[in-house]
This record gives C-alpha cells, structure tokens and sequence, in this order.
C-alpha cells in the first residue's frame, strides 16, 4: 500500500515550492563559500543567491564543465548558448569569472577545493549513502558522470529534492536499492516538506513546510526522524 503525503493529510499549503527550495538552500550557504550546483533542482540556487537577503555574502559558484564565478540564469532574450552549466543551460558569468579546461574542473572537485555541493538524488539512505545516477529504467542516464567526484570530493554534500517518488515512495530510505553515487556522503537533505540533517544519532529534521505535523512527515519517509 502506498504511504499516504502530506498533499492527502495536509494540503498543497504544507509543502514549499521549488523556488522556496532554493531560497531555503542559498540561505544556508555560508559566506565564502565555492559552490557546485548539479542538474536538475539544485541550478535553482543561483537565482536566490544574489537577492536581498544573501546580498551580504560572497559566493563563488563552480560547475564541472569549467566555470567557475557564475551568476544567476540570464533574462529571457539575453541567452549565451556558448555560456551553459554542466546541465546545458544557459547562464551568467560573474564579474572575476573565469573559465577552464574540463581536466582542471575535475582536479578541483577532486581535490577538496568545493565547500559544498549541491545534488539531486533518486535516493539518500539513513546513514547518508547517495544513489543519483541511475534507476535501471531503459532511458536513464547510461554513467555516472561527475556526480560521484563531487560527491566525494566535496567538503560538504547536500541533496536537493523531492520527498517521494511520483507514486508516492520514499525518496528517503533505510538503505539505497539504485546503484551508488558515494558512501556516506550526504549531510542535509532538503525536499518540498522538510530541511534535515544526517547525523550519527539518525536523520534530525531542522525544519519543515509550514502547516506540516511530524507525524505526517513521518509517515511519507522510510526512516524513522528525530526532531
């Protein structure tokens, strides 16, 4: 039987948007910091780190193609398709951006040069065990790319994603049934209900959508939670 979500139990008001996602994680990234956002959600970063309540920090985004000091997604007309991220979109390029060769962006993933990293995930099992790549359907993504350097290499992983599959499983597990990305990997985990934070104790919920009780949390993730 499929767990019933906070969408059944609580209403569209008791989950964030993707937008409020971002903002949730550019808040949380702190002043100084070299920054990797992978494909998918987490290029939503950019956009919130330059708004009003992340003006006072300086944060230098990376990406694995050879970019490093990009800015926010450009306005709509203003698109430079030889300026993209790892993900092929387009993007800005900050004042003292550089670019560079594809061997020296993965010398710095690889050599603890990232504070964070920022990744979307099919699963994250208890203890931090990262599956992003693949899910054994016949279109997924043939490798695993970049994801398991920055992964590893990064001083910090984050996971930015949705709470349950489309059908309503637990995106979040006691232990990863999709091929790995990295061992242990991940610290905090921020999905449309909740932000939360692998510990040695358990997962520990930091903070969740407005209007959403802990028990309906619980009942939509495949770990037990610790406030």
């Amino acid at each position: 039987m499929t767990p019933p979500t906070p969408m059944t139990q609580a209403g569209k008001s008791s989950r964030w948007t993707k937008d409020q996602m971002a903002a949730l994680v550019a808040r949380d990234i702190h002043d100084g910091a070299v920054v990797n956002l992978g494909i998918g959600l987490p290029t939503l970063v950019a956009n919130h780190l330059g708004s009003p309540a992340n003006a006072a920090k300086e944060v230098m985004l990376h990406s694995e193609n050879g970019v490093l000091g990009m800015g926010p997604a450009p306005a709509p007309g203003d698109e430079d398709y030889d300026l993209i991220n790892a993900g092929k979109q387009p993007v800005t390029l900050r004042p003292g951006g550089s670019f560079f060769h594809h061997a020296d962006s993965f010398s710095m993933m690889r050599g603890g040069h990232l504070d964070i990293c920022v990744l979307g995930a099919f699963q994250v099992a208890a203890n931090g065990d990262l599956a992003n790549w693949h899910t054994g359907a016949p279109d997924a993504i043939p490798a695993v790319g970049g994801a398991m350097d920055l992964a590893t290499g990064a001083k910090a992983t984050w996971v930015m994603m949705e709470h349950t599959t489309k059908a309503g499983e637990p995106k979040l597990v006691e232990r990863c049934t999709y091929p790995l990305t990295g061992l242990g990997c991940v610290r905090r985990i921020y999905t449309e209900l909740a932000v939360m934070e692998v510990t040695a104790q358990g997962v520990k919920v930091l903070e969740m959508a407005e209007g959403l009780s802990f028990t309906d949390l619980q009942a939509c993730t495949g770990v037990p939670l610790l406030r």
